[in-house]
Order: C-alpha cells, then sequence, then structure tokens
C-alpha cells in the first residue's frame, strides 16, 4: 500500500546498527551565566540560534560551544547539536558534559540531528533504539546517517531508504531536515531535488515514499500528522497532513500569512506547533476546530524546539 495512503504506525526495520561504546570523554562546564536575560518564551519551547547562547526555561544559557539545529530526546534530558566544529555532541540540558558522539571526519557538513528513541518490542524480537539521525553533506551529495546517541566517537552509518511495492526508487541522495516521532521510530524528511516530503517508517520493514510537496517537515508525537513548508504566493507557509482518517488530507493551517512561517515543530502534546518567523517565535494551538491564528511568543528568532 502506497505510504501517502497508510497510517506512519505500519513501519519499517531499526535504523542501521552502529556499535555501543562507551559513554566517557571530558565533562564540558557550561552553565547559564549570573548576568543571562530572561527570555519570554512558552514552558518547555527552547530557541537555539547558531550563537553558544540556547534560550532554555527563559534563560540564555551559554553551552561553551557554538550550537548549531539543536534537538531534545523524548524525556529532555539530554541535547543534541552539531557544534562549532561540525562535530555530533550531546550535552546536558546546560551545555554540561558535552560528549562527541560522532566526529566529523572533514570535507563534509553535518546537521538537523534527530532523536530516534523507542521501547523494545519483544513480540517481534526489535530492540530499544536510542538513535540520532541526521542529514550530511559528503562530496556535493547529501545523505541521511545515524549513529547511537550513546556512542563516543562512533562511525555514523548511511540510512537505509526502500521504498513501497509499486511505488518506484527512492532517492537516495538530496535528502535532508530529518525528524522522528512517535513510539516505532518513524521519520520524515525532505528530498531537495524532487520537493517533496518523504516518510520512511521504521519498525519490522524499511519502506516509506514520498507524501507531498513540501519542505522542513516534522512529525507529530502520534504519528497521525506531518507539519511541513510550503510556498503560497511568495510567502512560506505551514500546511499539515492528517494520515488519521481514511483519506489524507493536507491543509494550510497559515492561510493569512503574510510573512515567512518556517522550521516548525511539534509540542510533546501534540496540541502546538511552533516556528520562526522574521520577528520571533510564535505558536498555534489545534482545537476541535483545526488551528488557530499564529500568536508571537517571543521576540527572540532561532531555531524552536521543545524539551520533553
Amino acid at each position: 500500500m502506497p505510504a501517502r495512503n497508510r497510517r506512519s504506525t505500519a513501519a519499517v526495520v531499526a535504523a542501521s546498527a552502529t556499535a555501543l561504546l562507551t559513554l566517557c570523554g571530558t565533562a564540558a562546564t557550561a552553565t547559564a551565566a549570573s548576568s543571562a536575560q530572561r527570555v519570554t518564551v512558552p514552558r518547555g519551547l527552547t530557541i537555539s540560534d547558531g550563537t553558544r547562547h540556547v534560550v532554555v526555561n527563559g534563560r540564555s544559557i551559554d553551552f561553551g560551544t557554538v550550537v548549531r539545529d539543536l534537538a531534545w530526546n523524548p524525556s529532555g534530558s539530554k541535547a543534541a547539536f552539531v557544534d562549532g566544529h561540525g562535530d555530533l555532541v550531546v550535552s546536558d540540558p546546560d551545555g554540561s558534559h558535552r560528549v562527541t558522539v560522532a566526529a566529523n571526519p572533514g570535507g563534509q557538513t553535518w546537521s538537523h540531528p534527530t532523536w530516534q528513541v523507542t521501547a523494545a518490542d519483544r513480540a517481534n524480537h526489535i530492540p530499544a533504539k536510542n538513535n540520532l539521525i541526521f542529514s550530511a553533506k559528503i562530496h556535493g551529495h547529501t545523505v541521511l546517517e545515524g549513529v547511537k546517541a550513546t556512542s563516543n566517537h562512533g562511525k555514523p552509518a548511511r540510512i537505509s531508504l526502500n521504498g513501497d511495492p509499486g511505488d518506484g526508487a527512492i532517492p537516495q541522495t538530496d535528502n535532508t531536515w530529518p525528524n522522528v516521532g512517535g513510539d516505532y521510530g518513524t521519520a520524515v524528511y525532505e528530498n531537495t531535488h524532487t520537493g517533496e516530503v518523504y516518510i520512511r517508517d521504521d519498525y519490522l520493514r524499511q519502506q516509506g515514499g514520498a507524501l507531498t510537496k513540501g519542505s522542513e517537515p516534522a512529525l507529530s508525537p502520534d504519528n497521525d500528522e506531518v507539519v511541513f513548508v510550503r510556498s503560497v504566493h511568495g510567502h512560506d507557509h505551514l500546511f499539515v497532513e492528517d494520515f488519521g482518517g481514511s483519506h489524507n488530507v493536507v491543509k494550510d493551517v497559515t492561510p493569512a500569512a503574510t510573512t515567512d512561517y518556517t522550521e516548525p515543530t511539534w509540542s510533546p502534546s501534540g496540541k502546538t506547533i511552533a516556528f520562526r518567523a522574521p520577528t520571533g517565535t510564535y505558536t498555534i494551538t489545534k482545537s476541535a476546530h483545526g488551528f488557530g491564528r499564529p500568536v508571537k511568543v517571543s521576540k527572540h528568532t532561532g531555531l524552536p524546539a521543545y524539551r520533553g
């Protein structure tokens, strides 16, 4: 059955296995500066802007290193990001106890890590997962790679991408912006060549396929919806595709946008989407009647992410 017509809880086998290494290394010391400025943001929402400072719990925290594309594990106990050296790093929520999960070998550009954390499925003999999936630009080709989140200088491995029967081949390059959600480790990502959002289930079979035209996707916690960016009359709007019914429904949830809305992310409850705009960080909230109007929650501009 084509990916666009099945619920995303159907799925694919575990992401590429890499050796589990002992978590060790020199702890980094980075705490909030006493002069850190308070920044108003909703509880649990964090904002990173490519500098050393990350807005966490309404305070600008100095992580002690450049923080790019920060993402939190489901419990909010660990942050993953690409540091100033281009390495993949995991740290505590204040930037301390940094561990280089994977060191960039040079000549590569890594971006947008996402956590794949799932419980073991003993009935189907599938082990628990605690992986980081990210985008790697290597010799001009962008691919998806993965590594154990508990690694110390681990070696990333290419993520397998296989299509559903009858759907044709899945592009193996030009894939970026991965985002994982749900209990099975399902991922969505964009392909910059086709201009489409793809889904990759990760449970029993390695299958997936194109969903719709768009970019910068994020999968809802229950795997029933994906939010993504699509241009409308010269501005980037946010769209949501709903897998929950018998037919997939794609809807513009920011139809009145007169500026660019980008980099959306779901709250853990699946009721709110935070996103970036030129003038700050905004949210839209879901009700029985659909999504409401965008609300500005911070004048701080950066990549939003929910912590736990």
